[in-house]
């Protein structure tokens, strides 16, 4: 028989409404879902006049389409943290929803690190950029390793490592959306192995670990020709967010009985939820002015004289995620199949391994790796 969660929910629900016999009726639930409502309405302001000074000043399609989808991030988080704490019952789906546009997120400055790299190198690629960069060692953990970035397949493996996130997250989230509807998911017991939540969390640990040690990977490797793009500010705008809304959850999580106390209608996880809801829509106003420093406008100011660009391909764009698609379809195409001779001239067509990629294996017998004249001279 398969064990089902007990119940976060009270059984008694609040019949009032928030106008009671023509008078407002403010509870300590009532203020918070004001303050809530009023929090956000205030980060999808300043949001909303930054996303527009991108769309008015929109002279590098390939950056500032990354740039739009990052400055999102602070109005869905703050959208659906006002929606869980209004609808607080059905908190568990609304996080589920939430997180999945963290993935998007990270994938957005990777491609927007890889752009900035590629700017100033020939022929607009990246991979000329550290076309100079010598063999080197990984980052921790696997720092016993090394690889060498001038091979054409370190950009595909950095690339599959952050956008894989992009599948496996919104993956997770819908399985855990299906066993929530079928009171098994239970994040409320921890870890319990009888409940699919820590099978969830095992995978999503290892995606995200996975897509956040490739973003770094490719930074150390190209912190140099990043100087003055102040990545380590817009990363932190973005990775601030996640660490904010997962710390404070965790710790509200552990007051749970100790300090916090259950109502007639809320349980003590529906106020750990609502307060940790309340404070994120708090929070996203300070990161939605973060992220307009951060991710300032006046880098793409348009000419004088120029008229101000239409804001309707900007929005498209942005929503538009046809290059992702396309970056991970080549990166699957590349791994599964082999890639061609112009792409990879220094590999075969065989398929290539993650141990490969880094050069940290050994090739199979009978696989041999030819080497163009100019890339013997030079290793």
């Amino acid at each position: 028989m398969v064990a089902t969660c007990p119940s976060d929910n009270s059984a008694d629900i609040d019949q009032t409404s928030f106008w009671d016999s023509g008078n407002l009726n403010w509870d300590a639930h009532r203020i918070g879902w004001a303050i809530a409502g009023a929090c956000t309405a205030a980060t999808v302001l300043i949001s909303f006049f930054s996303v527009l000074g991108h769309c008015r000043n929109y002279t590098n399609r390939s950056q500032q389409r990354q740039i739009l989808r990052i400055l999102y991030m602070p109005p869905v988080y703050a959208v659906i943290s006002f929606l869980s704490y209004r609808f607080f019952r059905d908190y568990t789906y609304y996080s589920l929803i939430q997180v999945v546009y963290e993935a998007l997120t990270i994938s957005a400055f990777l491609l927007l690190l890889i752009d900035y790299v590629a700017e100033s190198a020939h022929g607009h690629k990246a991979e000329n950029a550290i076309a100079r960069k010598d063999k080197k060692r990984m980052l921790f953990p696997l720092c016993c390793f090394r690889f060498r970035p001038t091979k054409a397949y370190f950009m595909y493996t950095v690339k599959w490592a952050v956008l894989q996130y992009v599948i496996v997250r919104p993956a997770v989230s819908i399985a855990g959306i299906i066993t929530q509807a079928l009171n098994i998911l239970c994040e409320s017991e921890g870890f319990n192995v009888h409940f699919a939540n820590v099978y969830l969390e095992a995978v999503d640990f290892v995606s995200i670990s996975i897509a956040l040690y490739g973003l770094l990977l490719f930074y150390s490797l190209t912190k140099d020709e990043l100087v003055g793009r102040r990545p380590l500010s817009k990363f932190l705008a973005i990775k601030l967010i996640v660490m904010f809304t997962w710390y404070q959850s965790f710790v509200l999580s552990a007051l749970s009985d100790r300090v916090l106390k259950a109502t007639k209608y809320w349980t003590v996880t529906n106020i750990a939820d609502g307060l940790n809801a309340l404070a994120v829509c708090i929070e996203m106003i300070f990161f939605s002015g973060f992220m307009m420093w951060a991710f300032t406008w006046n880098e793409y100011k348009r000419k004088p004289g120029t008229p101000a660009t239409s804001i309707w391909r900007p929005l498209w764009d942005s929503i538009n995620y046809a290059d992702f698609a396309l970056e991970i379809f080549g990166s699957l195409r590349f791994f599964m199949c082999g890639a061609s001779a112009q792409e990879v001239a220094a590999v075969d067509r065989k398929r290539v391994d993650f141990g490969r990629a880094f050069g940290v294996g050994h090739p199979q017998k009978g696989s041999k790796l030819r080497k163009p004249r100019s890339e013997s001279a030079s290793d």
